[in-house]
C-alpha cells in the first residue's frame, strides 16, 4: 500500500470553506479511482494560518497514477480548492506503507 501526503495552508477566513470542499467533493471523488483505500485528512492552526494535511492511501503506484497521472508526484488541485488556498505543496510524497493498524 502506498501512502500519499501533501499539505495545505489556508486563512483562517477560508479554512473551514476548504475543510468543507475537502470532506464534500475532493476525498468522496477520488472513490473513482480504483485502488483507492482511503484518506486521513489533518487540520492545525497556527498564528496566520490553518494548516491541512491529506494522507491518501492506494493499493500501488500504478493506481496513484491512475488518479494524478503519469507526473504521479504532481499534485492534484481543483480550481476551486485554489482559490481558497494560501501556499501548497506543489508535489506530493509517497510513502510505502509498512503497518495500517488504526
Amino acid at each position: 500500500m502506498i501512502a500519499r501526503i501533501w499539505h495545505g495552508w489556508t486563512s483562517p477566513g477560508n479554512a473551514d470553506a476548504y475543510q468543507q470542499l475537502l470532506q464534500t467533493k475532493i476525498l468522496p471523488g477520488i472513490h473513482r479511482v480504483a485502488g483507492y483505500k482511503g484518506a486521513h485528512l489533518l487540520r492545525r492552526a497556527h498564528q496566520d494560518r490553518i494548516e491541512f494535511v491529506t494522507i491518501t492511501f492506494f493499493e500501488s503506484l500504478d493506481a496513484v497514477r491512475a488518479f494524478a497521472g503519469s507526473d504521479y508526484e504532481l499534485a492534484v488541485i481543483l480550481p476551486e480548492a485554489h482559490k481558497l488556498l494560501s501556499r501548497f505543496d506543489e508535489r506530493s510524497v509517497h510513502y510505502e506503507v509498512l503497518d495500517r493498524s488504526i
